[in-house]
């Protein structure tokens, strides 16, 4: 056995050597260590650089303004804004989408090109990303019902507009006619139409506009329990003949001419050509831009969308505008944070400041649309609406229904073919092709 001090100067000298070995990792941590969470930071870091679609960048503020909003608050993200033509938007989404391209949100135009994503697998399912980030989907009053196929929701809505009808003050006053009401009827709309018409040539002043969508007729006739897909479009006809009645009496601008020119509706209501206006809540914002830029200079209003008779004022159509994350995004997770922030309550308020309606009405939003500088004092009330109906159903035959009702109205409005035989071919076509 060794002597006592022996041992103990052995043991302080192993005690030593384990000291001067041991790394500052096996170092017991203390109040200044770092810790794991640095690692996670370092991640969240991590700079992300995310591609959206979108069309009319140039005239559409919202666009850039909502990134910018995103942007200040995530200096990791970067989003690149891709302009597709509004007009070949959604062919050309299709042919990237086919493609594989890698754009990571996808915007969601119209319901069409929403159901054709879905059907395809282009687009991932949201259900789960709500639900782990506990969003109450009543926030969207019914927009993401609207979007559900088999159970899946493949988008969420930013943007919820409706249709209402603008009017020129100064041309209603200029013809000693009143202002329309919120309880329009499509009769008492075309007798204010007649009135206003007046004047000739470059001077004429038409008393309505209707554009060369096939909605901006077709919708008049959906505001009780009719539906774009059907097996008989004969509810149809008395709408179209009062709109070919008008184009025929020159109360109207002529549509062949109107499609010709690529005319588009705000500049036929912005340089006071037209005395009322069925248009989108969307052209608010285009309004209100127009007036500060000093390229509009008249006194405006809205009412609710003319109706027909027994049906309850405030019926109208709307559309949804949403968000999606492509199938073949790389940054998934990225882009649904930033989807998030786009549809929810913060993307809604600069939606709002900017004069559009956005798909989350919180009276918090509401309150920033109202206030906004330009909007129609008679706005709060022709927003209010008593249903609201969309201008296509999720259906999975919706693309080819809205084809062969597209071509048949640009028949029925080129006087190509009578409205009668207008009506009926679009019935017999669409029986044909979805088997009735």
């Amino acid at each position: 056995m060794l002597p006592k001090k022996v041992l103990t100067l052995l043991m302080l000298l192993f005690s030593l050597v384990l000291i001067a070995c041991s790394s500052p990792e096996e170092a017991a941590p203390t109040a200044d260590s770092s810790s794991d969470s640095g690692a996670t930071e370092e991640s969240a870091d991590e700079t992300v650089a995310l591609k959206m679609t979108a069309w009319d960048i140039g005239t559409t503020p919202y666009w850039q303004a909502v990134i910018d909003a995103y942007e200040a608050q995530n200096p990791n993200v970067t989003v690149e804004l891709v302009e597709i033509s509004s007009q070949e938007y959604q062919d050309k989404v299709n042919i990237m989408l086919s493609g594989g391209d890698e754009t990571d949100i996808i915007v969601i135009k119209d319901i069409p090109g929403y159901s054709a994503m879905v059907t395809r697998g282009q687009i991932l399912p949201l259900n789960s990303y709500v639900e782990a980030d506990g969003i109450d989907t009543a926030i969207f009053s019914g927009a993401v019902e609207e979007l559900t196929y088999e159970g899946q929701y493949y988008g969420l809505p930013f943007r919820s507009d409706i249709w209402i009808l603008y009017y020129n003050k100064d041309l209603f006053d200029a013809a000693g006619v009143a202002y329309p009401d919120n309880d329009l009827t499509w009769a008492e709309y075309e007798e204010l139409a007649r009135q206003l018409t007046s004047g000739e040539g470059n001077d004429k002043v038409y008393g309505t506009h209707h554009h060369t969508w096939r909605s901006t007729v077709q919708i008049g006739t959906i505001q009780g329990d009719n539906t774009v897909i059907a097996d008989d479009y004969s509810f149809m006809q008395p709408m179209y003949d009062m709109i070919v009645s008008m184009q025929d009496d020159g109360i109207i601008m002529d549509y062949g001419s109107l499609k010709a020119g690529n005319v588009h509706y705000s500049g036929v209501f912005q340089n006071e050509q037209v005395a009322m206006l069925p248009m989108g809540s969307w052209f608010i914002g285009s309004m209100i831009a127009a007036e500060a830029s000093g390229d509009t200079d008249f006194a405006w209003g809205v009412a609710k969308f003319p109706h027909p008779d027994g049906i309850e004022a405030g019926t109208t159509a709307g559309t949804l505008t949403g968000l999606a994350i492509n199938e073949n995004s790389a940054h998934q997770d990225a882009a649904w944070e930033f989807i998030k922030f786009y549809s929810g309550v913060e993307g809604a308020k600069v939606l709002a400041g900017l004069g559009n309606l956005p798909a989350v009405r919180t009276d918090e939003v509401l309150s920033v649309f109202t206030a906004l500088d330009g909007v129609p004092a008679e706005a709060s009330e022709a927003l209010q609406t008593a249903s609201v109906k969309l201008e296509a159903p999720m259906d999975p035959n919706i693309g080819v229904v809205e084809q062969i009702l597209n071509e048949e109205h640009d028949l029925i409005m080129t006087n190509s073919v009578s409205v009668a035989d207008g009506i009926a071919e679009m019935t017999s076509r669409v029986n044909d092709e979805l088997g009735e």
